[in-house]
């Protein structure tokens, strides 16, 4: 059986936690809930470094935990490659030498990276000579992420990478972390609060609260889900996944295909065929029975309602949840305009989408 499946079981206090997934064999899984929700304690199950009252863990068919066979592989033998917060670095070494340090940790099996392979994408070409000491932290955040791939883990985690870092160097890691990433062939279970992290960078998110799994699934469908608690905020959006279609150099915009059909976003320096994802906010977008006309709003999309959802901090507002081919669009609208309109679920309606933004 290809793949990762996990289950745990585990009690800590007055904390339970009690989930189970499953993974494919390669891509990025998110794990993301607000703090406390199991997200930190689920890496250490896989890691080998808490253990679950019961449950198990297997990749690939081969097991490293399981309650009921009393196995429990230590950690140096599961293969992770497990990235913190905070970069521990050994500060003796120089940066080469810490890099290095991953591919001696590899012993029964060739090594799936070379230094000088991993070091461009990580930025870390003219940093190979550099004491550590002298590092800013997201050069040690790279150096950090670039040591756990370079010892061939068969799962990489990555816990919260970016949540101690300023947002210039959080900008450079996560650009870092797309580039290495793109190419990995192991599963990757990504921990983060930030749904905007998500949005960039996974492929399926799972969404925690209280130790419970209350979603998973494509990251565009849980992000775009109006029942969970992230789409009473304010900023709750909608992901797209497309790919560039044309080019308009003199209006300065591209145009993005997916599969509801098509939005022009100022996106001008990509070139064609580049996949994208694109972030539309639910306030951004409003609402129709009839596709309009003379408009300034550029893209206008059709669609059905499947689901509305009252907005338990503004009594006054109401999501609207839009199936777009097959994407989900989020429209946060006033009760009134809803009831006006007729918005029920089944109904056929244009979505206006006033502001859309590419993923970076």
């Amino acid at each position: 059986m290809s793949g990762l499946a996990a289950r745990f079981e585990l009690e800590r206090g007055a904390f339970t936690l009690d989930v189970g997934f499953e993974l494919p064999t390669c891509g990025v899984t998110t794990l993301s809930g607000p703090s406390g929700s199991g997200k930190t304690t689920i890496l250490r199950c896989m890691a080998g470094l808490e253990r679950p009252r019961s449950g198990s863990l297997r990749l690939d068919g081969d097991s490293w935990f399981d309650s009921d066979r009393g196995l429990d592989r230590p950690p140096h033998r599961r293969a992770v490659g497990y990235v913190t917060q905070t970069a521990h670095l050994f500060t003796h070494l120089d940066v080469r030498d810490n890099l290095l340090f991953g591919l001696r940790r590899v012993r029964e099996r060739a090594p799936a990276l070379t230094l000088e392979r991993l070091a461009e994408p990580l930025g870390l070409l003219p940093l190979l000579d550099r004491d550590v000491a002298n590092l800013s932290g997201g050069e040690r955040q790279r150096v950090a992420i670039g040591r756990a791939l370079l010892a061939s883990p068969r799962l990489l985690l990555l816990d919260e990478p970016v949540s101690a870092l300023d947002l210039a160097a959080k900008g450079e890691v996560l650009e870092a972390i797309e580039r290495v990433l793109s190419d990995l062939t192991v599963p990757c279970v990504y921990v983060s609060h930030d749904l905007r992290e998500a949005a960039r960078l996974a492929d399926r998110m799972i969404w925690l609260d209280g130790g419970r799994i209350l979603a998973q699934g494509p990251v565009r469908e849980v992000i775009s889900n109006p029942r969970l608690p992230f789409a009473q905020d304010e900023d709750a959006e909608s992901l797209l996944i497309g790919k560039v279609t044309a080019i308009d150099h003199e209006a300065g915009l591209a145009c993005v295909g997916f599969s509801g059909g098509e939005l022009w976003i100022a996106a001008a320096e990509l070139p064609r065929e580049t996949e994208v994802r694109v972030q539309i906010r639910a306030r951004d977008v409003s609402i129709a029975l009839e596709r309009p006309k003379a408009i300034s709003v550029l893209n206008i999309l059709p669609g059905t309602i499947t689901d509305l959802v009252q907005v338990a901090a503004a009594p006054s507002q109401v999501l609207v949840s839009l199936e777009v081919g097959e994407s989900r669009l989020l429209s946060r609208i006033t009760r009134r305009s809803a009831s006006e309109l007729g918005l029920t679920v089944g109904v056929r309606a244009w979505a206006l989408v006033k502001s859309a933004a590419i993923t970076k």
